[in-house]
């Protein structure tokens, strides 16, 4: 996940990130079956073929999916479905959210940031980004097989929301009687 400081000031997913999400899923759905080809996840999410083999070259490399080869080849998950977290399919994708050396690139136009020593923003990111490991690693691929409202129902019960008490529809950022 990054912040898009050009065209927009809130975070989003990459495409990459996005789009290997929804190559997991069509893989989710065929869990158990042949080996699905690079053609037949882009042609179902409406992706050229080169960038699902970029996306499966890149999930393979992290250990997410496998690869057979050959005229009946294609991917499979390299584990179950429900063993594949979203956060670990996201660090595969586009890496950390927030990591300890960003600090390190960006202090200005001095050789050190000047708050080193203490930084709110820091602290804040870190919890954030600790708050995001939490929720994302209570989701797994096999989660994304389900339909758009089932998982707004499943997200909404309080029991799975990562701070307790906070529910999912403040994660999600909307006030009470929104969702």
């Amino acid at each position: 996940m990054r912040i898009d400081s050009v065209s927009s000031p809130a975070m989003h997913l990459s495409a990459q990130e996005e789009y290997g999400l929804r190559c997991l899923a069509r893989l989710a759905r065929h869990e158990g079956s042949e080996p699905v080809r690079i053609q037949d996840i882009a042609e179902a999410e409406g992706l050229s073929p080169e960038y699902v083999a970029k996306l499966m070259r890149i999930l393979r490399n992290g250990g997410i999916v496998t690869s057979t080869r050959g005229a009946a080849g294609g991917y499979h998950l390299r584990r179950p479905a429900s063993q594949i977290t979203l956060w670990e399919a996201i660090e595969v994708l586009g890496g950390p959210f927030f990591h300890d050396s960003f600090c390190d690139s960006h202090p200005g136009s001095l050789r050190d940031c000047v708050h080193t020593t203490n930084c709110a923003i820091r602290a804040t990111w870190r919890t954030v980004s600790g708050l995001l490991r939490t929720a994302l690693s209570a989701i797994t691929v096999e989660d994304l097989k389900r339909e758009e409202e089932s998982t707004f129902m499943w997200l909404s019960d309080d029991a799975r929301a990562p701070v307790a008490g906070a529910g999912w529809a403040n994660v999600r950022g909307e006030s009470e009687g929104e969702s």
